[in-house]
């Protein structure tokens, strides 16, 4: 009992120190925790310069939850800062890296740094944001960052308790009237002449060069060599990506192809006035069957070399 004892308070600590300092990392347009339900996790608003504005986000206690839960509240920054040539060099969420596209932080006034929440019930934090007179027009990001303070006692009982480390983030879109850029370029759009297994993978590299966050837009069509009938297409309802003021942007389209054949495929790329239109024959030949079709290559070689010796023998 004493091990379990010492083995759960081992846990708690090992857990406060791995995420209770440094750098907090949140990931945009995530899912609610398990312990507490924040809404809206994402708004929009427009700023006025000199003016003030006012907002609120939701903190809920889940209904089956059997405590009342406490919470703190604190003003992040929002930077999507990373640039880079893979999925996972954008899009991660920065609370603590300050750029010109989160001094909202200093302009955010909380009505309350804490709470408690009973179980099924929900509180409302109200926050005041004062724009000042010469604010840049523009993109504006912060966040509302609530951190579940609640003491929970580990299975079992007894004297040890974890202390909740759960922080959600309900991000400000911001847009501070006035004179904005709507700049962008479409650095690379790419479809591969030969895919060797599933799925077909199209990638591209676009660059937010204004001062405002956009949507980049991705359509992705394929037929196959000798007809009209659509294999994939989403040309009606674009897949949309969010692209920070001065960063740039990778993005992926997949279309899942027949096992063998020769497609015509077609990517679009838009970003502000923008556009990339490529086009390309694309063959898709799993690397079993390439492996085959050069096994049996190399077997015709050797066989006629093999003839033709023969043959010179018999002559002699």
């Amino acid at each position: 009992m004493k091990k379990i004892k010492f083995g759960l308070a081992f846990l708690a600590v090992g857990l406060v120190v791995c995420f209770g300092g440094g750098t907090i990392k949140v990931f945009a347009e995530g899912s609610n925790s398990s312990t507490m339900v924040v809404s809206p996790m994402t708004q929009k608003l427009i700023l006025l310069p000199g003016e003030s504005t006012t907002a609120s986000v939701n903190v809920s206690n889940p209904n089956d939850a059997v405590s009342d839960m406490s919470y703190s509240v604190h003003i992040g920054s929002f930077s999507q800062v990373k640039d880079g040539d893979s999925k996972d060099d954008y899009g991660t969420v920065d609370t603590e890296i300050v750029s010109n596209y989160n001094m909202m932080m200093d302009w955010i006034v909380l009505d309350k740094d804490s709470g408690v929440v009973a179980p099924n019930e929900v509180d409302t934090i109200r926050f005041t944001i004062n724009v000042p007179e010469d604010a840049p027009a523009g993109g504006q990001y912060a966040t509302i960052l609530i951190k579940d303070e609640t003491q929970r006692t580990g299975e079992g009982g007894g004297n040890v308790s974890i202390h909740s480390i759960t922080q959600v983030a309900s991000i400000i879109y911001a847009e501070v009237v006035g004179e904005t850029r709507n700049e962008g370029q479409i650095l690379d759009n790419n479809i591969p002449g030969l895919v060797l297994s599933n799925p077909l993978v199209a990638s591209s590299m676009v660059r937010n060069d204004g001062n405002v966050h956009t949507n980049a837009k991705y359509t992705l069509q394929v037929w196959p060599m000798f007809g009209d009938e659509e294999i994939c297409t989403n040309e009606e309802k674009p897949t949309e990506s969010l692209v920070m003021p001065e960063t740039s942007k990778f993005h992926t389209e997949e279309c899942p192809l027949p096992s063998v054949g020769i497609f015509r495929v077609k990517q679009t790329v838009r970003i502000f006035g923008e556009e990339s239109v490529l086009e390309r024959t694309v063959i898709m030949c799993p690397l079993w069957l390439i492996l085959v079709v050069l096994g049996a290559i190399v077997g015709i070689i050797l066989w006629i070399r093999s003839k033709v010796k023969a043959h010179s023998k018999t002559r002699k």
